[in-house]
Parts: C-alpha cells; structure tokens; sequence
C-alpha cells in the first residue's frame, strides 16, 4: 500500500472551494456492483452538508476527489451498535472505481478515526471510537476496514443490501 490520502472537510471550505471539490466529486464512478452498497457520492455529499450531525469529507489525493465518507454523530444503532453517542458512525464511505485497489480505502479509514477523534476533541462529544456496517458480499471492504485496524464486532441484520458486519476501531 502506497500513498497518501486528505480528508477535505466540506463543511469547512468556502464556497469555491466546496463548490470545485462537489464538481469532482460528481464525476466519481462506482465500481461494477457497487450501487447496491452505496449510495450516489454527489447525492450523499449534499444531504451531508445540509445535516448538522454529519460530517462531509473529500477523499483527495493528488489534488483531486478520489472518494467520499460521511462521519455521523448520533446515529452509531445505525450500523447495529448498541449506543448512538459513543461511536461515530462512518457512512458514505466510498473510492472512485478507478482508484480501488491502490490501498486509498484502507487510509481513507485510518484518517477517518484520526478525523473522528479530532471532532470528539473538538465538540467535547465523549464519543471513544467509530463504527460502520460492511455488507458481508463486499470483501474488498471488509478487507480494507481490517487493514485499517477496524475491528468486527458480529453480524447485524439490518442492512438493505443483506447481512453486515459491524466493524468498529477505538481512537
């Protein structure tokens, strides 16, 4: 695994900033069987920034939107945690096709929980780590969370697409 991945926070750019980051983000293409794991990154990026919970982010590298993730506060039950504010829920969490298979998913969540324990930080949240669900039918993922130190906490069955597994990883 080599390279280096920039959690852009949306939320913080200006309007330019934000709005040259969203035109690349709109140009990310799923990978083949994908759509059925994730939602359309431009989609997710917006509803993000209008929610005061959720916690947008470009996954840049090289100077351009190679993915997106959402970090949410309150809503960990959502991928079958027992807590809502203990854990950060990562959601959205999504590479460009034709980045995957460059370990940029596997940094993208290791800087994902150094994000999460920054805002804990700064918000006095408590919260002590993040959570996210993985569809049990996408290896590649569970593979890159596990590379990334997450850990898998059992199975939950309240995914749309199927049985997940509950992957957590404490700051």
């Amino acid at each position: 695994m080599s390279g280096h991945v920039w959690l852009l926070p949306l939320k913080n750019l200006d309007d330019d900033a934000r709005a040259i980051k969203l035109g690349e983000i709109a140009l990310l293409e799923l990978g083949e069987g994908q759509r059925k794991f994730v939602g359309e990154p431009l989609r997710m990026m917006l509803i993000a920034l209008e929610e005061d919970s959720r916690y947008p982010f470009a996954v840049d590298t090289n100077g351009t939107a190679a993915g997106v993730l959402t970090l949410q506060s309150g809503a960990a039950t959502l991928a079958g945690w027992p807590e809502d504010d203990s854990a950060w829920l990562l959601r959205g969490f999504l590479i460009d096709r034709r980045q995957q298979g460059k370990g940029l998913g596997t940094l993208a969540a290791d800087a994902a929980v150094r994000e999460a324990a920054k805002l804990t930080a700064g918000l006095g949240s408590g919260q002590s780590g993040v959570v996210l669900s993985v569809n049990e039918l996408n290896p590649a993922a569970l593979a890159a969370y596990r590379k990334a130190g997450f850990a898998d906490h059992g199975r939950y069955e309240g995914g749309d697409a199927g049985p997940q597994r509950i992957m957590y990883r404490a700051f």
